[in-house]
């Protein structure tokens, strides 16, 4: 039996050498079934693009695209993406894509590098190439540093100081340089400046001294040389005329300066005894309602006053009061006793404010003015003692003219109680006086005065008075200064 069975091995083995050549064609056969399948289903990504990208920030990256195919299909869809680009930050990000079909996989990688390599952006506030003084070290007038990347830098400049220039660095995050350089020239060629306190042209009054108001003087390399100053120039105050005083400076470096001050010395005014002349002046306007009836009062007689105004009230009757050829004049800005008596800094002050509201809206630099409560008043010892003895004759050293009054229409005191039209007719009429200039203190803010002062001016008429404003030749009425 064994021996059959090994008979029978011997005969299979003999059958297969037989036929070896079968044997491999149909290996091949296989193979080549094998390799048509595998090239049938087999995927393939192909990259849009290069494969490496780099960027320069801030430009962002676009994802250029992809396809994935076999050999029979479009299988683009089935694309699975890995991997993100931050736009923002600088570095190097890797996107795969990958593919599955049935039991095959493909995975394919594109590398994007976002780099920086813009310099930062280096500004030199000031002159890049500035005048020193001599002696001296240049005063940094700033910089900043700003990056496109890391944003402001300005705090890590490294600034190297030489005699000659000063090299301003700074680098970013990414190693990007940039440097700027101030070089200097030692030289002094500016003037000095000088300074005069008050203006520049005085008007004082014949038979009053003189008082310099005084001056500052500064150089942009020797600073404070005030001590330097040197004036020149004679004034006889006792003759009118028109003098003018010099002051000097020169610096270290010998640059000079002259500022010249003139000043004015007017005739000392002599009091006329008049010819029946009235001056209707007008106190603490303007006010609507009141002011405005008025200037219709002043028109419809022909009639020409003097409006002493403040910084209350609307513009527009200021400006009404001047077009229709009235004077004027400066009261206050304020009328607050305690502000405006203060100091002689805080009367003018005050007074400098109600100018620059007239000047502003009429373009008159008026000249004329009555102090709060008169010359007389006693209300501003209360603040500052002896402040009027002062100002009624500094007013005069800076070339105002200040008028108080002789016929007080008494409607801001004695006629309010009543409000009447008639009180204030009866104490202007009774006070007027044919041989002098009257100086007729009324209020305009007062609604019974407006209503009285038609009657008072058909009454002077009628008594041969005749009309004026106030002007720079008008002879001044002052009274007894009480403080």
């Amino acid at each position: 039996m064994n021996e059959n069975k090994l008979k029978t091995k011997e005969t299979l083995i003999e059958k297969i050498k037989g036929n070896k050549k079968y044997v491999i064609i149909v290996a091949i056969i296989i193979l080549l079934l094998t390799g048509i399948s595998y090239l049938l289903i087999a995927p393939k990504i192909e990259l849009k693009g290069e494969k490496e990208i780099t960027l320069e920030y801030p430009n962002k990256y676009k994802e250029p695209g992809y396809t994935a195919k076999t050999l029979t299909s479009n299988i683009t869809s089935k694309v699975k993406t890995t991997g993100k680009v931050n736009n923002k930050k600088i570095g190097e990000y890797k996107i795969t894509y990958e593919i599955k079909n049935l039991f095959l996989t493909q995975k394919i990688t594109r590398i994007v590098k976002i780099i920086d390599k813009g310099k930062p952006e280096l500004t030199l506030k000031g002159e890049e190439n500035p005048k020193v003084c001599p002696g001296k070290e240049y005063e940094e007038e700033g910089y900043q540093a700003i990056d496109n990347y890391d944003g402001d830098l300005t705090e890590k400049v490294k600034v190297t100081k030489e005699t000659e220039n000063w090299t301003y660095t700074v680098q970013d995050s990414s190693n990007n340089k940039i440097e700027k350089t101030r070089n200097f020239t030692y030289i002094d060629d500016n003037k000095p400046t000088i300074e005069l306190t008050n203006p520049t042209t005085m008007t004082i009054t014949e038979g009053n001294p003189y008082k310099e108001p005084g001056y500052k003087a500064n150089d942009q390399c020797d600073g404070d040389i005030t001590n330097k100053v040197t004036t020149t120039g004679n004034i006889n105050t006792n003759t009118p005329g028109t003098y003018e005083l010099t002051c000097t400076v020169t610096d270290a470096a010998g640059n000079k300066t002259e500022v010249k001050r003139k000043i004015i010395v007017q005739k000392k005014k002599t009091y006329s005894n008049g010819s029946g002349v009235i001056y209707l002046t007008f106190d603490d306007g303007p006010q609507s309602g009141s002011t405005d009836k008025i200037l219709n009062v002043l028109k419809e007689e022909g009639v020409k006053a003097t409006f002493f105004v403040t910084c209350k009230g609307p513009d527009y009757l200021i400006q009404r009061e001047y077009r229709e050829g009235h004077a004027i004049a400066l009261h206050t800005a304020t009328h607050n006793y305690a502000t405006v008596y203060a100091s002689a800094d805080s009367y003018f002050n005050d007074l400098n404010k109600v100018s620059s509201r007239v000047k502003n809206l009429t373009g008159v630099d008026s000249k004329i003015i009555r102090f709060p409560g008169g010359s007389s008043n006693t209300v501003s010892r209360r603040y500052q003692p002896g402040i009027m003895t002062y100002l009624t004759k500094e007013v005069l050293n800076r070339g105002y003219h200040y008028f108080d009054w002789n016929v007080d229409a008494d409607d801001a005191v004695g006629c309010v109680k009543s409000a009447s039209p008639s009180c204030v007719y009866n104490n202007v009429t009774k006070r007027l006086r044919k041989n002098r200039n009257n100086i007729v203190l009324m209020h305009d803010v007062k609604p019974y005065t407006a209503d009285a002062l038609r009657d008072i001016i058909r009454y002077a008429k009628n008594n041969g008075y005749t009309f004026k404003k106030i002007d720079m030749s008008t002879p001044m009425v002052h009274e007894k200064v009480a403080n």
